[in-house]
């Protein structure tokens, strides 16, 4: 039976909980335009054996290579006389690697690509069901379904808390100057001194967490607590388009033309800039959140929200995507909806922030409003 849909009709969270429930057997597919990137998930009555992702590390071989846990030459002694043994199996009994670092190897593998698929909120799914007896002889790992989706669950909320901070796995950690007022000591736990050491100004978070075989929401977390205290600073890498051209940097030359153009009254101009800068680099939010701007100030009430949907949905934590969204709800009279987003605005934005204010003032007016117009229909 196969069973396939866009991801914004189906969520991949409630098509894992199906899964699970129905104890499928077979192969998940999960295919992202947006992202350029694809998921393979297999199940076993239910249970997740295997996971790979293309923008990932998919072998045990480049995994434990990654984390320094083995070297090019253990891996070509253990595929000396290879009989059936799996890689894995052949290292643990050559002694190269204990069953427990196995174990972890490739739980930390499967997580990672579990937890990021979990993160999608665009994209097509489609599940091929095979026979029980065809599942995948002999998986390294069984993990339950239902247990990683709790985690996962888990670890978006906290990731929605740190997203100001640590926006992505892709960041690149580097040592922040020392400011005067700077305390010369620290004090962290053994396995934060750790994360520390290992920051060169030259590998992301997800290269850490490999290279220290850590889980890679811990090492964001740690970074995040790293940066908070002005001992670390994060930069987004420049990534090239296939004609070489620094992809950021051209979107942030159309950015700030729609800021521009916006400040001077030009919706067209800015509009136009802003689907410049979304197409040199779709996975921008900032660009749609411009051109929902643009939408508005042209009278395209139902255009900008379109645009602020689709931003919140390819990036969740975007957590101005969300405020700006409940003020566009709020334009067309969508109360409902408008409180929902400024309320999510409100749950995933640190405290003190300087559009609190506004958007606790809209809820109270909306608030206000709705209450009047009730108040009217019962009189």
């Amino acid at each position: 039976m196969a069973i396939e849909g866009p991801l914004r009709e189906l969520g991949i969270h409630d098509v894992f909980q199906l899964l699970d429930l129905s104890r499928k057997t077979g192969k998940l597919r999960v295919t992202s335009d947006l992202r350029d990137d694809e998921g393979i998930v297999h199940f076993d009555a239910g249970k997740i054996v295997r996971a790979t992702m293309r923008s990932q590390p998919s072998t045990l071989e480049s995994l434990l290579l990654r984390s320094g846990r083995v070297t090019a030459d253990d891996i070509g002694r253990a595929r000396t006389g290879a009989d059936g043994v799996p890689l894995g199996e052949r290292l643990v009994r050559d002694g190269v690697l204990s069953r427990r670092e196995l174990d972890r190897q490739l739980r930390l593998q499967v997580e990672s690509v579990v937890f990021e698929l979990m993160s999608w909120r665009e994209g097509f799914f489609s599940f091929e069901e095979s026979a029980p007896g065809d599942a995948i002889a002999h998986p390294e790992v069984r993990l339950a379904t239902e247990s990683l989706l709790m985690e996962g669950a888990r670890r978006i909320d906290e990731w929605s808390r740190i997203a100001h901070k640590i926006p992505s796995l892709s960041v690149i950690p580097s040592f922040a100057p020392v400011a005067e007022e700077h305390p010369p000591q620290l004090d962290l736990l053994p396995h934060e001194w750790e994360v520390l050491s290992s920051i060169d100004g030259a590998r992301d978070l997800r290269a850490i967490a490999g290279a220290l075989s850590r889980g890679e929401f811990e090492v964001a977390k740690v970074v995040y607590g790293l940066v908070t205290t002005g001992v670390v600073q994060v930069r987004t890498p420049e990534r090239r388009s296939s004609g070489g051209v620094r992809v950021t940097a051209e979107a942030e030359d159309r950015l700030s033309e729609a800021y521009a153009a916006l400040a001077a009254g030009d919706a067209e101009g800015a509009l136009a800039a802003a689907t410049a800068a979304r197409a040199i680099d779709p996975a921008r939010s900032e660009a749609r959140r411009l051109m929902a701007r643009a939408l508005s100030r042209l009278g395209r009430q139902g255009d900008a929200i379109e645009e602020l949907r689709r931003a919140a949905q390819a990036d969740p934590m975007a957590v101005e995507v969300h405020r700006d969204l409940g003020f566009a709800a709020a334009r067309v009279g969508d109360f409902a909806g408008a409180l929902a987003s400024w309320e999510h605005f409100l749950r995933t934005t640190p405290p003190g922030d300087g559009n609190a204010t506004a958007v606790m003032q809209g809820i109270e007016a909306v608030r206000r409003l709705v209450a009047l117009l009730e108040a009217q229909l019962h009189e």
